[in-house]
């Protein structure tokens, strides 16, 4: 602290500055860190990812005036023990395959589920959302899939979400919830992912979603998307109310969706 600044080894330097890119978007200027390769256990098959990491340069402790361009990667390294990231939520991206060159890739846009994802809640839909989103693009033979960290409850926070379940267990709905504690129903933004997206692939993609908005938000960008497709699944007593509030208050699409 002070100002003054450990010494940082030339060799670190030259190992880290070939993984680290800058992307410039109308926004501001975004830090790309990868690929890395990250084996993944799925059902029981060990499949190898390439592995992304990014944030904006505004989470930087320095970064008012943007990311320097000149020494880029030591200056990243400077600010990385003051800018507390860990208290922070950063996004990352698992690609699979050649993405960048593969003329048809499938990509999927997750919104991070503390509960669902982690814990295997069965009161969403999330966490088998993720994973056979996995599948489907191992499967399609390249893709990406977008792990979004400040998405929570659609935006409103971990902790703001762990409220609406309270007054959803007092029979409130989703949207209901949300717009009781003062949130929109959906507070989400994809133009960080968009601009991460449009730097790793130009060609066209087909997006895995049954969220409308998520696909208006990619073809407002100007990027090219082939088609759609759907991903319900582990439908259940404990989501049954949850997924058509999804359909129903939401407008997601439901041509799959049976709910017994």
């Amino acid at each position: 602290m002070g100002g003054s600044h450990k010494v940082i080894d030339e060799a670190i330097v030259a190992i880290l500055d070939d993984r680290i890119q800058t992307i410039k978007s109308k926004r501001g200027t975004v830090m790309l860190v990868g690929p890395i390769s990250l084996p993944v256990n799925l059902d029981g098959e060990t499949v190898k990812f390439q592995w992304y990491c990014w944030m904006p340069c505004r989470d930087l402790v320095h970064s008012e005036g943007g990311c320097k361009e000149k020494e880029r990667t030591e200056y990243l390294i400077e600010q990385l023990s003051e800018s507390n990231l860990a208290e922070k939520q950063q996004s990352s991206v698992l690609v699979y395959g050649d993405f960048a060159n593969n003329p048809d890739a499938y990509i999927r846009m997750h919104s991070i589920c503390h509960t669902g994802d982690i814990f295997g809640s069965k009161r969403c839909d999330c966490g088998f959302q993720l994973h056979q989103s996995m599948r489907m693009i191992v499967s399609h033979g390249t893709g990406a899939l977008f792990y979004l960290a400040n998405h929570e409850g659609r935006g409103i926070g971990l902790f703001s979400k762990a409220m609406a379940y309270i007054l959803q267990e007092k029979g409130y709905d989703t949207v209901e919830a949300n717009l009781e504690l003062g949130f929109k129903d959906d507070a989400r933004s994809y133009e960080e992912t968009i601009v991460v997206l449009s730097h790793l692939r130009s060609k066209p993609v087909t997006l895995i979603t049954n969220n409308p908005k998520k696909l208006a938000a990619l073809k407002a960008s100007g990027m090219n998307v082939d088609d759609r497709v759907p991903l319900w699944g582990d439908i259940s007593e404990f989501n049954r109310k949850y997924l058509e509030t999804k359909v129903n208050r939401s407008g997601h699409f439901a041509e799959e969706l049976t709910i017994p």
